[in-house]
């Protein structure tokens, strides 16, 4: 017999405060109530989206008002709740402190009673259940709480296709070392097994996705931002996934973190093995939202001999495009390169392109969407074979 995985899907049209903790609310009732996750007195890690200084009108982080109503139903239960994330770029005390005055959260911190977390120490926890990451460089407060509670925000991505609740859990990995992850596993069917392996270690007893205004394009940071009015929560990251990308109209056995799963048999990659509860999906779905052109090393495996793959993927490698008239000199897509293959000549950004790794962390971490992702025609032309 199949075990089905919950899933809760609400209509919520806005960030009207009373209107998102309606919503969460049901979505705690439809996966079996609070009590089933928290018991009072449990110490709370709400592991959000902050990548990086942005306003919430923006979209690139989860919205405060998701995170407030949240927070506040976890306090009133009786729960200590921490608010926390390791942003992209260096992580100490002060870019802390930028990150959550940008993206709202001091406010709301300050207004419900909840903890910034300003622990900046790491440590080493044991992953049995990973693949390819048997130990993990972790931010310290991971141990210091009695659950974990994923906060992700439903983006398209330039390297992984789509960032859902399986991708937010990178951000337990302290600061600079997840540099050091892209550089270790520049392929992306390996890096995307590093996400999942990264997720099971973090185990979040749930997960909510904030999708009332989702991002589209040049995701995680440079896209455009696009209403989607939906909340969405599972008790399980990897099924919550499979919804959440089927709302903007990817086939989700095609988003690499999904793929992954459904080769691990963390779940299908479709909604065979899912409980929907909630609103519709088909009420949801945006035919037309943009999403970036993905493609792995492996695209013309099984189609061509070796040594014309080899030649065709060298071609139509995606390559980052600096635009000098936008770009501000701030350095940020320099010091937060992985394999440092980026130098600054009269306050401008220049990559050697044999070796970039194609993490597109640069365009990630750019705060004026000065780099672009430029992907060939010959790219677009193959990935219809």
């Amino acid at each position: 017999m199949l075990y089905l995985k919950k899933v809760s899907l609400i209509r919520c049209e806005d960030y009207d405060y009373k209107e998102v903790k309606a919503s969460i609310e049901r979505s705690l009732q439809h996966l079996g109530g609070i009590e089933k996750y928290i018991q009072p007195g449990d110490k709370v890690l709400l592991k959000l989206n902050l990548l990086m200084k942005k306003r919430p009108q923006e979209a690139v982080t989860t919205h405060p008002s998701f995170a407030k109503a949240l927070a506040e139903i976890l306090i009133n239960y009786g729960a200590e709740v921490i608010i926390g994330d390791s942003p992209g770029g260096p992580f100490n005390e002060g870019a802390l402190r930028g990150v959550y005055k940008a993206c709202g959260m001091d406010e709301i911190a300050k207004e419900i009673g909840a903890t910034l977390n300003y622990n900046t120490n790491a440590v080493e926890i044991k992953n049995e259940k990973g693949l390819l990451l048997k130990k993990i460089t972790a931010i310290e407060v991971l141990k210091e709480v009695d659950k974990v509670i994923s906060v992700s925000k439903l983006k398209t991505h330039g390297m992984m296709m789509f960032t859902g609740a399986v991708k937010n859990m990178f951000g337990i990995v302290a600061g600079l070392e997840k540099a050091e992850y892209h550089v270790r596993m520049p392929n992306n069917a390996d890096f995307s097994n590093a996400l999942v392996d990264i997720c099971l270690a973090s185990e979040p007893v749930l997960s909510f996705m904030d999708g009332i205004v989702g991002m589209e394009g040049a995701g995680p940071s440079a896209g455009n931002p696009r209403k989607l009015g939906a909340v969405i929560a599972s008790e399980s990251p990897y099924h919550l996934d499979v919804v959440a990308s089927s709302i903007i109209g990817l086939t989700p056995a095609k988003v690499p973190t999904i793929q992954r799963c459904v080769e691990r048999g963390l779940c299908k990659g479709n909604f065979e093995d899912i409980e929907l509860l909630g609103d519709a999906v088909e009420g949801f779905i945006v035919k037309d939202f943009i999403i970036p052109e993905i493609r792995g090393l492996d695209l013309l495996e099984g189609k061509l001999p070796k040594f014309l793959r080899d030649i065709l993927n060298e071609l139509i490698q995606p390559k980052p495009i600096f635009l000098h008239d936008k770009c501000v000199g701030c350095r940020d897509c320099a010091e937060n390169c992985p394999p440092q293959v980026i130098e600054m000549k009269d306050r401008k950004p220049n990559v050697r392109l044999d070796e970039c790794i194609r993490c597109f962390c640069c365009q990630e971490l750019c705060p004026v969407k000065a780099v672009e992702i430029h992907r060939p025609l010959l790219m677009k032309l193959l990935a219809k074979l």
